[in-house]
């Protein structure tokens, strides 16, 4: 099973994504939320390959190191599974049933919308409130994925030391944590409707939100990879090198116009398909605003370009504008890091359901 709403002691936040593992653990100070520890630690190129974690050992070990790193203290972690990986359906369901009797007619009836053989999978539910149309039914979202995906998630966080106390799905946990970027966007309401371009590394997600709530995802192959390989070649650098010198910079003078400028406008270019897929399959009203996430939303001055490019007012997303940092958070460190948190941040939020 998936683990999605257990009651559980407080958690780190643990993002496994293609680059790299990104820890973090929050708390709260009165009302506000505080950053108590964060750690980011790179990754080999083949140890995640296609959001799906290649060497489980590699993995665990850069776990190891991440917890290490932060200093944290914690023993329970809450992990997200890629939203490529799962399966998310909207099924209706008697509201007489009793917990036990939902769980048993859910498990008969899951063969309908899951393409896969029932003992290959990880399931799991949640109620989602009354049907709209129908006052005696509810709600009931199913989640499933392949039962590796989830088993060696748990099995990385088990070989640092973790227990893997909740298993999300990313998107979800990026719908968990858009409310903590709402004050960054002009006129922050809800109701509007809100598009969040994830640009990883080999990956650009675009999730848009309405209500606060993910109503479209589309993934593109494109990411910082490309722009770290570009440098590669370029300068005859390793792949590690270029890596290095893409985060701290120097390399020649003419890196700037002939290199990063047009990955920009690649980038750019991404996003605007994206958003006219979008555009173009959905009955909602156009993206109000844009909200850039990722390792590449650190580029400086990429939300300018972005914004030019598509005619939509963009932010890059910082989740801890509003947090007080702990004496062992760096905050010139955090900041750099924290458009690419953003899932980390949700998975940490679920301390507080």
């Amino acid at each position: 099973m998936f683990f999605l709403q257990r009651k559980k002691p407080m958690l780190l936040g643990i993002d496994i994504s293609t680059a790299a593992v990104k820890l973090l653990e929050l708390g709260k100070a009165g009302p506000r939320y505080r950053v108590e520890s964060y750690a980011v630690i790179p990754l080999p190129q083949d140890a995640v390959v296609d959001k799906t974690i290649a060497k489980v050992e590699v993995i665990g070990n850069a776990v190891k190191s991440v917890v290490a790193q932060s200093g944290t203290k914690l023993k329970h972690a809450a992990v997200a599974v890629a939203s490529s990986s799962v399966i998310s359906k909207v099924i209706t369901m008697p509201a007489a049933l009793s917990d036990g009797e939902l769980e048993s007619q859910i498990e008969l009836e899951a063969d309908q919308y899951i393409p896969y053989p029932l003992d290959e999978i990880s399931m799991d539910f949640e109620v989602q409130g009354s049907n709209e149309k129908n006052p005696e039914m509810i709600d009931v979202l199913l989640v499933a994925s392949r039962k590796e995906n989830v088993e060696d998630r748990v099995e990385a966080l088990e070989f640092a030391g973790l227990k893997a106390e909740i298993l999300d799905v990313e998107s979800y946990a990026l719908e968990n944590a858009f409310a903590l970027i709402l004050d960054q966007l002009s006129d922050a309401n809800p109701g509007k409707t809100i598009a969040i371009a994830d640009i990883g590394a080999t990956m650009t997600t675009l999730n848009v939100l309405h209500n606060g709530r993910i109503i479209y995802t589309r993934e593109q192959g494109f990411g910082g990879k490309q722009l770290t390989e570009e440098i590669q070649r370029r300068y005859g650098l390793s792949y590690e090198e270029a890596g290095l010198a893409k985060k701290h910079g120097g390399l020649p003078d003419n890196y700037l116009p002939e290199v990063l400028e047009p990955f920009k406008h690649a980038m750019a270019q991404q996003i605007q398909r994206s958003l006219q897929f979008f555009a173009s399959s959905s009955t909602h009203r156009g993206v109000e605003g844009l909200v850039l996430a990722g390792g590449c939303a650190s580029i400086a001055g990429v939300e300018r370009f972005v914004e030019q490019t598509t005619g939509i007012p963009a932010v890059v997303a910082n989740p801890f504008i509003n947090m007080t940092l702990s004496s062992r958070v760096k905050p010139q460190a955090l900041s750099n890091d924290a458009p690419a948190m953003m899932t980390a941040c949700g998975l940490a939020l679920r301390s507080f359901d």
